[in-house]
């Protein structure tokens, strides 16, 4: 009996022993190496690849942004600000680029609601835009699949270039060049496809005279 109750003991001994080094490994030993590297080799990524204006975090170079009017008293519905380049729709909708939404919609290209969905969002970006509905590129009706994306087609952005230029005054072969200069290629010139931040965009548009 007493020998039994022994090796019960000695099990349980090792078992904590082992529960002990295991969480010095993984729980702290392997946080902390892994938390020094990225600081020393990528801090800007590993503190969130921050935008910053004039030394102010403003935005993350990796979330969406939605560029609207302020709400009036009453208004529950935010409207775009055609000041603005506008970004591809967010996966929280309203509620903005909120990152406890990220996902997708699971929707099938045929679901009635998607379709019914994109059909009004074409209608809307066509009449904002200045532009025929056949024209409104896909990104522009449709959410990536994290819902966060702030990348947009430059055909997207080629086509609010008019909107923009005229709600600011500005002259839209010089915004079309902006345009232009925040086209980022494919990675590794191969993967994926040509894109626009929108947030990176919008900040140097404030800057334009």
């Amino acid at each position: 009996m007493l020998g039994s109750l022994a090796h019960v003991v000695r099990h349980h001994l090792a078992a904590l022993r082992m529960l002990l080094v295991f969480t010095l490994i993984t729980g702290i030993a392997y946080p902390l190496a892994v938390t020094g590297i990225a600081q020393g080799l990528f801090p800007h990524q590993a503190n969130g690849s921050l935008i910053k204006d004039n030394g102010r975090p403003v935005a993350s170079a990796h979330l969406g942004q939605n560029f609207d009017l302020p709400l009036r008293k009453g208004q529950n519905t935010p409207v775009p600000d055609p000041r603005w380049f506008q970004p591809r729709p967010s996966a929280a909708g309203s509620a903005g680029y909120d990152p406890t939404s990220s996902g997708a919609s699971n929707l099938g290209p045929n679901n009635a609601t998607l379709v019914r969905t994109i059909a009004e969002r074409r209608a809307a970006v066509a009449a904002f835009d200045g532009v025929r509905p056949s024209s409104v590129p896909a990104d522009a009706v449709t959410a990536s699949g994290s819902g966060l994306d702030p990348d947009i087609s430059p055909a997207y952005a080629y086509e609010q270039v008019n909107r923009v230029a005229k709600a600011r005054g500005l002259d839209p072969a010089a915004v079309r060049r902006l345009v232009a200069a925040h086209v980022s290629g494919r990675q590794l010139g191969f993967l994926g496809q040509e894109a626009v931040n929108v947030v990176r965009l919008n900040l140097d548009l404030a800057a334009m005279k």
